[in-house]
């Protein structure tokens, strides 16, 4: 028996600007007899790993083959434009993509956002990186328009991004081989999704309660309007005690329970 099978694990792939930390950090206080190997990954290579098998799932970037893969997207990033701190661009709160039309624009080949059309003029050739592609922004070679996170990751004090409010998003997601659905993925996918504990891998339970919710208080409602006694309850009773009282009640003119109908002024004779 190989140690594998001895002691499970979980491996997740992770590509740049993605930061998994919460996510480990919650299955290392659920599972911590599990340990979970993080996988630094392109973004290009990432399907590839999880199909060939290489991890168990991976935090991506959209869009993923369907026909093989599952995937539940997470959030959707801002796209920027990096650029020098001294640029005209800097100057601004946020820019549309015709505002670059004008300047040279970086297309790295790791590019992840998908353009129908780069904007901004190309540059003569294409960075291999986004890291190389940020480098010559520093050296006043072009702009670079790329998801919020990579910006960030890229960081450098010579440099600053802006938002671009009409370029196309960067989308991240969970993704995983469909046949290989463990219960391992299970636990990652409820983590990812926030569910409790008890709610992890229990999410037809709630339904199960709520329908037993549903059955104490048909029960206690039946319980209330069962009629009492007789077919009349305690409030009709003492109704009708009232309304016969009063149907029986003493009344000087009807001659019930009043002065006799014999026992009235005698006439004069005349």
């Amino acid at each position: 028996m190989t140690c594998s099978e001895e002691t499970p694990s979980f491996r997740l792939a992770y590509v740049p600007g993605v930061t998994p930390a919460k996510w480990v950090r919650v299955w290392n206080e659920r599972l911590p007899d599990v340990p979970l190997t993080l996988v630094g990954v392109s973004a290009a290579e990432a399907p590839d790993m999880l199909r060939d098998g290489a991890a168990d799932a991976g935090l991506v970037r959209l869009p993923v083959d369907r026909t093989a893969l599952s995937a539940i997207p997470l959030y959707t990033e801002t796209t920027v434009v990096v650029v020098p701190k001294d640029h005209l661009v800097a100057a601004v709160d946020e820019i549309a993509v015709a505002d670059l039309a004008d300047e040279i624009v970086l297309h790295p080949l790791d590019d992840t956002l998908d353009w129908e059309r780069p904007p901004g003029r190309p540059a003569n050739e294409r960075p291999a990186t986004t890291a190389d592609a940020v480098a010559l922004v520093a050296a006043g070679i072009g702009l670079l328009v790329v998801p919020q996170s990579l910006a960030r990751l890229h960081h450098r004090k010579d440099l600053t991004y802006r938002p671009v409010t009409d370029a196309p998003a960067s989308r991240v997601a969970l993704s995983w081989p469909e046949d290989e659905t463990t219960d391992l993925v299970e636990e990652f996918i409820g983590i990812v999704r926030g569910r409790t504990v008890n709610s992890t891998r229990g999410r037809a339970k709630p339904q199960a309660q709520d329908r037993s919710a549903k059955g104490k208080r048909a029960e206690t409602g039946g319980a209330r309007r069962k009629p009492a006694a007789g077919g009349r309850s305690a409030a009709g009773r003492s109704a009708g005690k009232k309304t016969d009282g009063k149907s029986a009640g003493k009344n000087p003119r009807s001659g019930s329970g009043g002065r006799s109908a014999g026992r009235g002024r005698p006439r004069r004779r005349s």
